[in-house]
């Protein structure tokens, strides 16, 4: 047994941060370290990650010959089973989230029980721009929350993020570090809470009653 899964066994609450930029330096990947102490230090239990090691061919439903799945996808789809909770930080790419990021997502949404269904999940960006990277969010949303993730309605874009960050990484405006560690420590919470005192569970239903195929079933 690994130790974030043994973590979550003994009700220690954990997340998966990792950052969808593969450039180095990059200001998610900034972001995203910035998050690993935020967690700690509210006594969370931090699993880090390389978007390198969630890599996947580009998607092709042609390669699923007997029940294939990238070493990519196998790899994502156990830390978020892991975990309580996953936070990514994601650029933004011409308006939208990176495509290795949806690409990977595409993958993992084949496995079956579907991995995404009813975790939560915090969403970050960091930019150079005036919006931070924001609209690259609500894109990414969009597939997240179709798969049944709960995506915290709260997300944090950092703008001006090449002026942002002093020498140790840390942001530079007190009020907006405060900021970043406050909606991070209400995500938390709110995990903490789900996972301890969980409400009741809504289910998928069939629209009309109409029965699934294997061709255009999506979510377990």
């Amino acid at each position: 047994m690994n130790e974030q899964l043994k973590n979550k066994e003994q009700g220690q609450t954990s997340f998966l941060v990792f950052s969808a930029s593969l450039r180095t330096d990059s200001f998610n990947t900034k972001l995203a370290k910035l998050a690993v102490q935020v967690i700690e230090k509210h006594g969370g239990k931090v699993d880090f990650a390389d978007m390198r090691e969630f890599d996947c061919p580009t998607f092709n439903q042609d390669l699923e010959v007997n029940d294939y799945h990238p070493e990519g996808a196998i790899a994502f789809r156990e830390r978020i089973l892991a975990n309580d909770a996953f936070i990514i930080s994601s650029p933004e790419y011409n308006a939208s989230m990176p495509g290795c990021l949806k690409n990977m997502i595409d993958w993992v949404s084949r496995f079956r029980p579907q991995p995404f269904h009813q975790h939560h999940a915090l969403l970050m960006s960091a930019s150079p721009s005036m919006a931070g990277g924001n609209r690259g969010l609500w894109s990414l949303r969009i597939p997240l929350e179709h798969l049944g993730t709960r995506v915290y309605p709260d997300m944090f874009s950092l703008a001006s993020a090449h002026q942002a960050f002093d020498e140790q990484g840390n942001i530079k405006d007190p009020a907006l570090a405060k900021r970043f560690e406050d909606n991070l420590v209400a995500f938390m919470d709110q995990v903490e809470a789900s996972k301890h005192y969980p409400c009741m569970k809504k289910a998928w239903v069939e629209f009309l009653g109409e029965k699934l195929t294997k061709e255009t079933e999506r979510v377990e």
